[in-house]
Order: C-alpha cells, then structure tokens, then sequence
C-alpha cells in the first residue's frame, strides 16, 4: 500500500469490514456497459412480431387492418373492441388490434392506449370460454407492456397482473406462454413493476411450468420472465423469492438450449451482483461447477458474457467465495479469455482477474501460476482502452497485496512500462490507481535495496515526465499523487547513481538488477 493513498486495497473488492457500496465501488465507477439499457444478448421487454404482411407501408399499417378480406380502419377497430356487444366482432377487432401493435415497424403503442382498449383487453383475458381470445388478448397486452413506462403502467392500472398469472395455469399452451411474456414485459420496466408481479403470486405457477415437456420458445420466454423478476438491483429481488426461484433457475442452467441457458445465466448474474449472502445463495446450489465447465467450452460470446459476469461477481465476494472459483480450475479458462478475439470479453475477464488479485497472496500466486500475469500486461499496454482500464486495476491490486518474491515477478513481466504508459491517458480515477500501482512498486524497490535501479526504469519509459505533466493536471488527487511520487522518489540528488541502471539480460529483460545491496529472499530477482 502506497503512502500516497492509504486507502486499503479491500476496499475495492473484497469483504473487509467495508459497506456493500464499498465492495463493488469499483465496479460501479468502471461499469462494463452490458448491464445498463437493452442488450444484444438480452432486451428488457420484447414484441410479440408477426411476420404477416411485412410489405405493408407503415400508413396502411397505422390506419387499416385486413379482416376477412375486409380493410378496417383504425377507428372502426377501437369501436368495435370497445362499444360492440357482438363476440365475433370483439374478437375480429381484437386480433385486427393485435396485429397492427405486432408490426415490425411504428407500432401504435400510444394511439391504442388512448383509444383506452386497455381495460377492455384486460376484460378479455377472463373470457375462459374463448381462449382464442384470451389469446389475442394477451398478445395485444404484451406488445402494450413492450412500450414505455407509462404505456406498461395503462397495463398494470387496468389490472392485467392478477389475470395474467391465471392465465398461467390455463389449458391452452398457446395462451399460457403468451401471458407469461406479457408478466415479464412488466416485471422488465423495473424494480417496483417486478415487485408487484412477485406480490400478485407470479413464482408458483410460473415455476411449475418447468416441465420435462417443456422446450423450444416456451421455455425461452418462461427463462427470459425469471430472468426479468431477478434484475434490478435498486432494490434487489426481495431473498425469499430468490430462495423459491433458485431450484428452477439452477435446474434450467443444463437445459440443452443456448437461449434458455443465456437467460437463466443473466438471472444467476443478477442475483449474485449484490450481498454475499447472495453469493453464498448461489454457491450452495452447486452450480459453479457447471458454470466454470461452461466457461472452459463455450467460445460465443451470447451465453459467454452472462457466464462470465456470475463469476465475476462471485469473486467480488469474500476470500473464500473466490476460492472456490479457483479450486474449481477456472483460471484455466481465463487464460483463454484474456486473448479472446472480443474486446468485451477481454475486459470482463480482466475485471474478473482484478478481484482475484485484490485477494490473498495465494490466490495471487494462483494467477501467477495460471501464466496470466504476461497477459495482462500485454493488455495494460496493448488492449482496447476500457480492458486496459481493467488490467490496470488487476495490476495495482496485485501490487497491493502481493509477497516480495510475487511483486518481483511482476517487475520482470515489465509492469513499469504498461504502468507509464497508462500515466498519459484523461481518466483521472484510473490515472490514479496507476500511480498507487507505480507507488508500491517503488516502495518494493526501495525495500529490496533497488530503488535507484527501479527510478532508472521508470524514467526510461518516460514515467517521469509523465509525471511531471500530471503535475499541472487539473484534478487535486492527480496532482498530489504525481508530486508524492516525485518529491519521495526522484528528488534525492545527492545520492550516488553509480552502477545503478539495470542490466540487461541477452532478451532484453529490463529487471536482472544488479543484487548487491539486495534484501530480497533467498534466489532475489531471479524467480
């Protein structure tokens, strides 16, 4: 731990005697972009699209639909499913209402709502003597909860929940999947809509629908809706249900369904991105073993991704939480990981690395030994800028817990150039958990009777000059940290430079120092 920021490592990562907020700190200041609005892999709400007529202009979409051969304007529909005593014609407009809000292109979101079908839509979904309109209607409510907040909450307040989950255990397959679509339309418009879709006594039926018969879509959309009832986090997904949910989520994650298996992976995400309780919710399962094999055979990154962020966020837990991700061999796979061909997993992998090395001396050892130490200092100076980000809070959080023998090491992967070079980017935050890296390297140097030699190398990679340019930065913590660094390590004249440089081995190793004054253990720099 540098002097110029005493600040504990743990802080950052791990469980020590810090606040939750603390813990993941870090995470939230550096956010991988995934969990924030929709994702490719994963949307919050989704359209029931028809694929019927695809060639229609967007004008004839929006003011006639094709009923029995018959073009009905947008007026007719909404009289005939709101002030019509005839079935046949509710229905007939029902399903003409439906299939405009499933057009691919404008929808008529707003314009249905005001027309206020809403309520008579939700009256619909009682009809048990129709289920071809309880059909319709659910797909009609389904797409109106795809839309904004206000288009979902026309849904909620006209009491859509209560009849959706019925609908749940209906007779008819057709009308039970699109209803738990429309549940997870709602549950997906945030914390207080998943909330009361929960209260209202969703997790019962929806998790006996998990049979061995289940499969293709059904399933998919019954996983998308469990994952959705799992997401947010401000507040979580209140324990008990978790608790119900868990058995299911777990049983689904060896589904032989690539959709199905994302999903349910985002849902492990979003439970474990939270307390360690929740972690430990998780672990008990036994599922980590199967998502560690996952990790270890999967190369796409639409189910990768989700099961990389649950093992992220388990080692965001306690020491002992990350070790069982290391005892299961999962640093095996990030080897892999680190070098993948996607940026965004790169990162993900290097953000997970980074809360490995904010651990114990062993579990750094154990990154060590996985040979992905020269990884990530390739990445620090040669990856996408947001996965050198990472690599650099893997780097500095190794620096602060690390033996001496370990923080050699890293010395001899040349971690003194990745480190000045991170020192010239605009980033103040990571600009200074470069410089508290660069620190306690120093601070090791000077330990081992090497501080000259270290200083030496700093400047040959243009770390002092950097330096000193950060000293006219315009952020008060930057500026500090650079005049620390400085005024604590570069300032002393007087000292005798002589036969300080470091030697050169025929490689080019920058860190086969000269050990004469070395109070390094036993074999010094040459580990």
């Amino acid at each position: 731990m540098s002097a110029a920021n005493p600040q504990p490592r743990q802080s950052y990562y791990k469980n020590r005697h810090n606040t939750n907020e603390h813990l993941r700190k870090k995470r939230q200041e550096s956010n991988v972009q995934l969990r924030k609005g929709k994702r490719e892999e994963q949307m919050l709400k989704r359209r029931n699209i028809t694929m019927e007529d695809l060639n229609t202009s967007p004008l004839k979409e929006m003011n006639f639909q094709d009923v029995g051969g018959v073009m009905m304007k947008f007026e007719d529909i909404i009289v005939g499913i709101v002030d019509n005593s005839d079935p046949q014609k509710q229905f007939d407009c029902t399903q003409s209402a439906r299939k405009i809000l499933s057009r691919e292109r404008h929808p008529p979101i707003g314009k249905m709502v005001e027309a206020g079908i809403v309520c008579k839509l939700v009256e619909f979904l009682s009809w048990d003597h129709n289920s071809l309109m309880q059909f319709e209607a659910a797909w009609a409510l389904t797409n109106i909860a795809s839309g904004t907040n206000e288009q979902t909450l026309a849904v909620v307040h006209a009491g859509a929940v209560p009849s959706l989950i019925k609908l749940l255990s209906n007779a008819n397959k057709n009308v039970v999947e699109q209803a738990m679509w429309a549940l997870g339309n709602i549950a997906g418009d945030g914390a207080s809509m998943r909330d009361y879709v929960l209260e209202k006594g969703i997790v019962k039926p929806l998790v006996a629908l998990t049979t061995d018969q289940a499969g293709g879509s059904f399933l998919q959309n019954l996983t998308w809706t469990i994952s959705n009832l799992c997401r947010n986090k401000n507040p979580h997904t209140s324990l008990p249900y978790i608790v119900q949910l868990l058995p299911t989520i777990v049983k689904l994650v060896n589904v032989d369904d690539t959709q199905v298996k994302t999903d349910v992976c985002w849902a492990l995400s979003y439970i474990t991105d939270g307390p360690n309780d929740r972690i430990e919710l998780v672990l008990n399962t036994g599922v980590l073993e199967t998502l560690v094999r996952l990790l270890s055979t999967e190369s796409e990154g639409m189910l990768l991704t989700p099961v990389l962020r649950v093992i992220g966020n388990v080692v965001t837990g306690t020491d002992l939480q990350t070790q069982r991700v290391i005892d299961l061999g999962a640093l095996v796979a990030f080897k892999k990981l680190l070098i993948n061909d996607k940026a965004t997993i790169q990162k993900e992998a290097a953000w997970t690395i980074s809360n490995i090395t904010a651990g114990t001396q062993s579990q750094i050892q154990a990154v060590i030994d996985a040979d992905i130490v020269p990884i990530l200092i390739h990445l620090l100076t040669n990856g996408d800028f947001k996965t050198q980000k990472e690599a650099c809070w893997a780097v500095t959080n190794f620096t602060s817990g690390a033996s001496l023998e370990q923080m050699v090491f890293l010395a001899q992967n040349r971690v003194i150039e990745g480190l000045c070079k991170m020192l010239t980017i605009k980033d103040p935050k990571i600009l200074q958990v470069c410089m508290d890296g660069l620190s306690n390297m120093l601070v090791t140097a000077k330990k081992l009777g090497q501080l000259n030699a270290m200083c030496c190398v700093v400047e040959a990679c243009g770390g002092v000059d950097a330096l000193e340019d950060l000293q006219k930065h315009d952020n008060e913590t930057v500026y500090n940290m650079s005049l620390h660094i400085i005024d604590n390590f570069f300032n002393d004249e007087d000292d005798d430079i002589e036969n300080v440089a470091p030697e050169t081995t025929e490689d080019g190793d920058y860190f086969q120092f000269n050990q004469s004054k070395s109070k390094a253990p036993e074999g010094g720099f040459h580990l």
